[in-house]
Order: structure tokens, then C-alpha cells, then sequence
């Protein structure tokens, strides 16, 4: 298919969910002049990408892209927050998605400016329509991401800190725990004399081929089910958040471009062949741990 035929259609397919689950995460939420705070957050995510792709395209620069994102979600929850109430399930929420995008922001941030580029990039910001559809799927998984959360927050429920929300939040702090821990022990291994070219199967790595990513999955479960208790008709379709963050991660980006760019490395090496073959893509598996080769 042509390419800019795929440009066009993504936009516009990340326009039309956003719209249909904005109208439905606007069902008896707060309002501001008549406008749902829900539907005004989901506007915001877009707008405030498209204008920063106009200097990001003019410059040739992605070093903002992932950044940029993070701040939008803090954004978001404390606008939110503010138009909205201060039920305190509501502002746990807000906590941990500002917590979770404040770091993962400034680790992506700083990981570009120390490499210098963006792999995923090196092509697609050169082409208008491929980088402002890039930009435009940004603001799709912010919203729907952070939808179950931004309905709870602007929902008209009270939303007390039951026993609902703290499993929630427990499940999003088991989540954020191993997407640092993986993080941390991948940045270790690259950083380390003789890893050059090698790639990482110790400590979390060992138990999963993308344990950053399940614990990314996991800690949206956990807000979209702390979420859950201030949910009303047809807000409960916000709860597909953890669904959209698999199937990104798995079908459109990360995993996906991860693997395939992993077998043509080091796909014909003994060592990657058995360790791909023996460790689950996502979820950990703990009884892997010290079965590695080297």
C-alpha cells in the first residue's frame, strides 16, 4: 500500500477511536461550559503533539518525541484533577500515572540524548505525512491509554479508596517495579566493557524476552482496575486501556520491531536461537532465572 495512503488512513483511524471513546468516556462526566472534561483531555493530547511535531519536522529532530508524550499524561492527570475532583481514588490515579510518565520521560529522554538518535526515526521523520501520523498515534496512546484513568478522574462517582483500588494499585506498583528493574538492567549491561554487540539475557531478561513491557501492561491493568469503581454506562468501555497498551506493544511497535530487528542481529547465533526458543516473549517466567547460558 502506498505510503501515503497508510499515513492517511492512520490518522484518520487514530481520530475516529479517539472519538468514540471520548463520547463514551464522556457519559456522565464532569463538564466545563458544557464541554466533558474527558473529551477536552483527549482534545488536548492531540492538539499539544501537532504542534510540536511542526518544529520537530522543520528541525529533523525526534529527541523531544518521547518526552513530550510523558508531559502530556502529567498534563492531562493534573488538569484532570483540577476541572474534575479530588476523590482520593482519583487522585492515587493521577499520582501514579505521573509518577510512571515522569520517569519513563526523563529515562527515554536521556537515553536519546546519550545515544545521540532514534532508530525508529531515521527514516519516517524525513517523510511529512509518515512523521505527523507518528505524532498523531502519540496522542492516541496517550488518551486511550490513560483513558480508564482520565474517565475515573472526571467521572461524577465518588471514588473512595476501597479495597478495588488498592489491589489496583498494588498491581501498579508490581508493574512499575519491573519496568524500572528491566530498564535499569539493560542500561547496566550496555554500559558495562565486552557487551558491545551482545544482547541481554540476565537478571529480569532471563525470565522474559520484554519484561519492561509486560510490567508496562501490568501496571495499566492496575489502573485501569483501581479506575473501575468510578466507572458509570458507557465509561466502562475506557477499560479497553490495558487491551490498546498489548496490542501496541505486541502488534505495532515495541515488541514487534524489537524481534525483528533482534533475529536479524543475532539470529544465526547459537546462544540468541536457544534463549528465544526457552523464554517467554512477555510474561515472567521465574523459573528461568540461573538457566542461563552464559
Amino acid at each position: 500500500m502506498d505510503k501515503i495512503l497508510i499515513s492517511i488512513s492512520g490518522i484518520l483511524c487514530s481520530l475516529l477511536v479517539a472519538v468514540v471513546v471520548g463520547l463514551a468516556g464522556s457519559t456522565g462526566g464532569k463538564e466545563i461550559a458544557t464541554i466533558p472534561v474527558f473529551f477536552a483531555c483527549g482534545l488536548f493530547a492531540f492538539v499539544t503533539q501537532w504542534v510540536a511535531f511542526l518544529p520537530a519536522y522543520l528541525y529533523q529532530t525526534e529527541k523531544y518525541f518521547d518526552l513530550l508524550g510523558s508531559i502530556t499524561y502529567v498534563t492531562l492527570a493534573l488538569a484532570a484533577l483540577f476541572f474534575s475532583s479530588m476523590e482520593p481514588g482519583s487522585v492515587v490515579i493521577a499520582f501514579m500515572v505521573s509518577i510512571w510518565a515522569g520517569r519513563l520521560g526523563s529515562f527515554l529522554f536521556f537515553r536519546i540524548k546519550r545515544v545521540g538518535h532514534d532508530s525508529r526515526f531515521r527514516t519516517i521523520k524525513t517523510d511529512f505525512l509518515q512523521f505527523l501520523m507518528t505524532w498523531t498515534l502519540q496522542g492516541l496512546w496517550v488518551f486511550i491509554t490513560f483513558s480508564a484513568g482520565l474517565a475515573a478522574i472526571t467521572s461524577g462517582r465518588a471514588h473512595p479508596l476501597d479495597g478495588i483500588v488498592v489491589v489496583g494499585c498494588l498491581i501498579w506498583l508490581i508493574g512499575f517495579l519491573i519496568e524500572v528493574i528491566a530498564d535499569n538492567q539493560k542500561s547496566e549491561f550496555r554500559l558495562k566493557d565486552g557487551n558491545a554487540g551482545k544482547f541481554i539475557q540476565d537478571g529480569l531478561w532471563a525470565m522474559s524476552r520484554h519484561p519492561n513491557y509486560f510490567g508496562e501492561i501490568m501496571l495499566w491493568t492496575g489502573i485501569a482496575v483501581a479506575a473501575s469503581p468510578a466507572l458509570v454506562g458507557m465509561q466502562y468501555v475506557t477499560l479497553i486501556s490495558p487491551l490498546f497498551v498489548v496490542l501496541l506493544l505486541t502488534k505495532l511497535s515495541g515488541v514487534r520491531m524489537l524481534e525483528h530487528r533482534a533475529k536479524k542481529r543475532w539470529g544465526q547465533e547459537p546462544d540468541f536461537i536457544e534463549y528465544q526458543e526457552k523464554t517467554p516473549m512477555l510474561v515472567l517466567n521465574p523459573f528461568l532465572i540461573g538457566t542461563t547460558s552464559r
